[in-house]
């Protein structure tokens, strides 16, 4: 049995290096940074993803 994720990005991203990576699973889905892939990921089930996207959509996080 494998344990590699599968990565990807928007293909909006172009070939650079700076854009945001995820990995989907059946019960949560992590983010990392493309730059710096091994300094850590953030995962998240599945609602509490839905709710991030969301607000990330709504311009809900501009001030962070």
């Amino acid at each position: 049995m494998s344990t590699q994720q599968a990565w990807r990005k928007s293909s909006y991203s172009g070939n650079e290096n700076n854009c945001v990576e995820l990995v989907v699973r059946s019960a949560d889905t992590s983010i990392r940074d493309s730059k710096q892939p091994a300094a850590g990921t953030l995962t998240f089930g599945r609602e509490p993803f839905a709710v991030f996207l969301a607000s990330i959509k709504a311009g809900d996080l501009h001030q962070y």
